[in-house]
């Protein structure tokens, strides 16, 4: 495993993706209130996203120039997404919001960790 992402474009694209994740999540937009709501998540916790989001984006952006942080950060958006595809199955929520959005995070995710980390 390397200390620091090579080669960086990808964490910098991850952390492009999930600060614009965040913006977006400020006031959801409807299709993210949406999901918000097709999974159940409570509407008083809607404004932690937000701050996870825009501390993942900081957190990989910063990573690319202090050793190990970016890939903890990258281990953790991983995570997220892997809660957030549970929580679709759980709420038998099978439609765009998991395979498109969820799942195509995620796969996003840990292409970027095995491809700038591990590889």
């Amino acid at each position: 495993m390397f200390a620091l992402p090579d080669p960086i474009w990808p964490v910098a694209v991850l952390a492009v993706i999930q600060a614009g994740d965040g913006a977006m999540c400020v006031k959801p937009l409807p299709f993210i209130a949406t999901c918000f709501e097709n999974v159940n998540f409570p509407r008083h916790l809607w404004w932690l996203t937000p701050p996870i989001k825009f501390a993942a984006a900081a957190g990989l952006a910063l990573g690319i120039w202090v050793p190990y942080l970016a890939a903890v950060t990258c281990a953790a958006v991983v995570l997220y997404f892997v809660v957030a595809i549970v929580m679709h199955v759980v709420a038998k929520d099978f439609g765009r919001n998991l395979y498109l959005n969820a799942t195509a995070m995620l796969l996003i995710s840990v292409g970027t960790g095995v491809y700038s980390f591990l590889a």
